[in-house]
């Protein structure tokens, strides 16, 4: 069951799409992490979720091995059935670690207790805050929360505001592990495909969500004076409703790009943006924001803490279309105070450093491995402290905790 050789370990990560990463932050995780891990000799196993079309059975990539499982293509269903067929192969092919991503697979950590796996998961960012969930889907992420915290060795928050809310929710310990940013150099050779210019426009990057506020940064440059063009990427499998909003709300400067998979093109995007405008609200630290710091982008993001920790002074906050308007026309009013916000934004991202983060997540295996961390609760059944309601009227969201 051993890795290759002393102190190298068989890691699984699993309840993830897999790599290579084409779709959010936990994917992008994996692959930074896993590939770095798998240099330094450790034998890294990845749960891949299989794609009918194409067809997706490579057995390795960048020195992790593959395992493709397929799922179900419905929305409420998809990440279970894939993550329940994964830990089903890997309760028969053990391994020394597993990092189990997303709260929403708590149900099945107990399988890998039981077989004597350590296991650490990655909590999502308030997952169960997104408009995307009914009733029973918020209820569902607000259970698996709690399972997450009594079945788990270890929890991991890529974010304060997170960390803060398992400590305030649970009286949980999580470890704090960020994610990287990529330092992204300027370049522009291809910008031409799509007609555009260094400088010439203002970009939006996000899945079409409504907690990622792209209808209201489509709606503020809308009523906003600007003259630059702004360029949306992203799109949703399954928000057809809300994308048809966010379409309805641009005008003949607003160009949808659709989801662009051309890592080179995408990054060319984010360093000859004027301004990217970030709208995500729950996701905790995202990886767009970060690639966009990365680039030395001037960022506008909407005002949540997660938001604000990333950035800090080097960022332009909006809470309403109306601050998004008044944001993109001052930009355009001030060349110097973008290029300042810019080459702030690349310092801030010197912080965010994957090797780090590989570090951070290897140390965790080993522990795991050893069996030396103390649990998030010592007792079985842990459960949430009284609703935020009952707690002197405060209210928890991904600002932190809130007087009301």
């Amino acid at each position: 069951m051993n890795g290759k050789g002393d102190g190298l370990l068989r890691i699984a990560l699993v309840g993830t799409r897999g790599v290579p990463a084409q779709y959010g932050g936990f994917e992008t995780c994996v692959e930074e992490i896993g590939w770095r891990l798998a240099e330094r000799g450790h034998d890294i196993v990845v749960y891949c979720r299989s794609q009918d079309d194409p067809p997706s059975r490579a057995d390795s990539y960048r020195g992790m091995r593959l395992v493709h499982r397929p799922a179900m293509h419905r929305r409420s269903l998809e990440t279970l059935s894939h993550t329940g067929l994964s830990v089903a192969h890997l309760l028969l092919h053990r391994t020394n670690a597993a990092i189990v991503f997303n709260a929403a697979n708590s149900p099945f950590l107990p399988l890998l207790r039981a077989a004597r796996i350590p296991v650490a998961t990655h909590v999502d960012g308030l997952e169960w805050q997104r408009a995307k969930w009914g009733g029973a889907g918020k209820r569902y992420y607000r259970f698996a929360e709690s399972w997450a915290v009594r079945w788990s060795d270890a929890l991991i928050a890529d974010a304060q505001g997170i960390q803060d809310y398992y400590r305030t929710e649970f009286d949980a310990d999580t470890q704090l592990i960020t994610y990287g940013a990529p330092r992204v150099e300027s370049a522009d050779e291809r910008l031409h495909e799509l007609g555009l210019t260094t400088g010439g426009y203002h970009l939006v990057v996000a899945r079409f969500e409504p907690e990622n506020h792209v209808d209201m940064i489509v709606d503020g440059y809308r009523r906003s004076e600007a003259t630059r063009p702004l360029v949306v990427v992203g799109s949703a499998p399954y928000a057809n409703e809300h994308t048809a909003r966010i379409h309805s709300l641009g005008g003949d400067h607003v160009r949808f790009l659709g989801a662009v998979w051309d890592q080179e093109l995408l990054d060319q995007l984010y360093s000859g943006a004027y301004t990217y405008l970030h709208g995500h609200s729950v996701g905790g630290t995202n990886p767009s924001l970060l690639r966009a710091i990365g680039a030395g982008a001037a960022t506008i993001a909407y005002d949540a803490s997660f938001n604000r920790e990333v950035l800090q002074g080097s960022g332009v906050y909006f809470s309403s279309a109306e601050d998004v308007a008044r944001a993109i026309e001052s930009a355009e009013q001030n060349q110097d105070a973008v290029r300042e916000c810019g080459a702030l934004a690349r310092e801030r991202a010197a912080s965010y450093d994957w090797n780090d983060v590989a570090d951070l997540y290897e140390r965790l295996c080993l522990s795991l491995a050893a069996g030396t961390l103390v649990r998030p609760r010592r007792h079985l059944f842990a459960q949430r402290r009284p609703a935020p309601q009952a707690r002197d009227r405060r209210r928890v969201s991904s600002e932190g905790v809130e007087g009301t």
